[in-house]
């Protein structure tokens, strides 16, 4: 890859892959896409768009990869969980596109123009396919939600988007103790966490203490994303930057709850 596009690029790629594991359920489904996007440019930099933003241009060949090696039910991909080929075949079984429009116009930040140029289609289409994914986010499981954060606007915030989805707040906490207390007592079904805490404690901490009592889907959310995007060691699927579009946060819970079976039901 030439060092000019190798520069060009290289801002987009932790973002690319954080997309790419809310898209597919997992980082190692979702890594496995990003590393076929970039091989693909390697081989052939002519692969890539150079009329249009390097940002566009790289998700749109993601999408085109992605879309070409979707899962049939006895597909399987070197490396995938369980869980993960589990989720990739549901997406199979699915219509996607109101999923990917909600992700990159709020996640991701893409006007609706170029939300339309990434999956290749008109730019008419974006609005309608917004509402479908909004429609579907209201239909989701209803389940118990721990909110682990330390600022009281942006926890009410969090509260009120939960509640209009039609979930339940089970608790919120504001330190690492009260979040691992909390979820015990509780069982939540989901939990959304900030990474820093009131005392100065960590919500990676908080949620690594409550995963190793029982299984729940997990959403952080923070200031500093790059934080937690390093390629070093196991990230989180579902991330999400503050300050944050409601949007996103809904966008998030539907897919957190989607790629996981055992969402708690609530009572």
């Amino acid at each position: 890859m030439p060092e000019s596009l190798s520069q060009a690029l290289a801002p987009h790629l932790p973002l690319l892959r954080r997309y790419a594991r809310a898209l597919t359920g997992g980082q190692i489904s979702g890594d496995a896409y990003v590393r076929a996007c970039l091989q693909a440019i390697v081989d052939d930099p002519s692969v890539l768009a150079r009329d249009i933003h390097p940002k566009v241009a790289l998700y749109r060949l993601f999408h085109a990869i992605w879309s070409g090696t979707q899962l049939g039910p006895d597909a399987e991909i070197a490396g995938l969980s369980r869980q993960e080929s589990t989720a990739q075949q549901r997406l199979a079984t699915l219509t996607s596109e109101s999923r990917q429009t909600l992700l990159l116009t709020t996640m991701e930040g893409f006007s609706d123009a170029d939300a339309a140029a990434v999956m290749g289609i008109d730019v008419s289409r974006i609005h309608p396919l917004l509402e479908d994914a909004l429609a579907e986010i209201d239909r989701q499981t209803r389940t118990r939600v721990l909110i682990i954060e330390d600022e009281p606007l942006i926890s009410m915030d969090l509260s009120g988007i939960v509640q209009e989805l039609g979930h339940d707040v089970a608790a919120v906490a504001r330190t690492r103790d009260d979040a691992v207390e909390a979820a015990v007592r509780e069982q939540p079904g989901l939990v959304l966490a900030d990474i820093q805490l009131a005392d100065g404690s960590s919500g990676i901490d908080a949620v690594k203490d409550i995963l190793s009592g029982f299984s729940v889907p997990v959403i952080f959310i923070t200031a500093f994303p790059q934080r937690l995007l390093t390629g070093e060691r196991p990230e989180p699927t579902f991330l999400l930057t503050k300050p944050f579009d409601p949007r996103t946060v809904k966008a998030a819970i539907s897919q957190a709850l989607f790629f996981n079976s055992t969402a708690s039901m609530a009572a």
